[in-house]
């Protein structure tokens, strides 16, 4: 069973940046595409961000679009979610998560994601 750690949240100002990562463990890390969520209280968990297994496919969400990267390093078991220009709609609590197999779908949406992190937080203060 694939086991996912996210590590990087914390508080920030509007305008600043955070990076988020997340070890993998107990699979073969390049099989597998991943992403991450995003979820607020109350809220649906949404998509955020994926990326194909050798990083040559990416996809984000409108919203962070521009402002967001997402990266991967094979050989470190590990993704990166890459956060500039942080507003406060940016809050919420942050999931990376996987998909079981090298490509996400066209359409992928939360219920595409196979594992799942424990989540870390992000604040965005105005």
């Amino acid at each position: 069973q694939v086991q996912l750690v996210e590590s990087g949240g914390g508080l920030v100002q509007a305008g600043g940046s955070l990076r988020l990562s997340c070890v993998a463990s107990g699979g073969t890390f390049s099989n597998i595409a991943m992403g991450w969520l995003r979820q607020v209280p109350g809220k649906e968990r949404e998509f955020t961000a994926a990326i194909s297994w050798n990083a040559l496919s990416t996809r984000y969400a409108d919203s962070v679009k521009g402002r967001f990267t997402i990266s991967r390093d094979n050989a470190k078991n590990t993704v990166y979610l890459q956060m500039n220009g942080l507003k406060p709609e940016d809050t919420a609590v942050y999931y990376c998560a996987g998909i079981r197999g090298p490509y996400y779908r066209d359409n992928v949406k939360t219920e595409s994601f196979d594992y799942w992190g424990q989540g870390t937080q992000v604040t965005v203060s105005s």
